[in-house]
């Protein structure tokens, strides 16, 4: 099972780098609700320091969960989203009622974000 989500990340990766097109932010009303205001994480795993994906996080305040609509670089389809390498579990995957979307609520502590530029994405 890890084999085949390590390499749907690597697949979409990929896709998006062969095209050599540039990520283009999502501006939606879940975007213009939290203020406009977006930006790029890096997510790793906590445990092991594994890239995950990238993810648009929209609007200040802490990472609680990530909608399945803004994850870069993966197509999530388990119902936990574990890390490729040692197989520690980060999120669990839910239906967030307020807005009726797809997302995992991730576990504390169970990853690393670094805020990048979205270029670094493209290339």
């Amino acid at each position: 099972m890890a084999t085949l989500y390590h390499q749907l990340l690597v697949d979409r990766f990929s896709a998006v780098n062969q095209n050599n097109h540039m990520y283009h932010v999502k501006r939606d009303k879940f975007q213009k609700s939290r203020g406009g205001y977006s930006r790029i994480l890096d997510i790793s795993c906590e445990h092991c320091g594994e890239h995950i994906c990238y993810y648009q996080k929209d609007g200040p305040g802490s990472l609680r969960r990530m909608y399945v609509d803004r994850i870069i670089g993966l197509q999530p389809i388990e119902r936990f989203l574990t890390c490729p390498n040692c197989q520690h579990e980060l999120a669990l995957r839910i239906v967030w009622k307020k807005e009726n979307r797809p997302a995992y609520r991730l576990f504390v502590d169970s990853i690393n974000k670094v805020i990048v530029d979205k270029s670094v994405i493209s290339n």
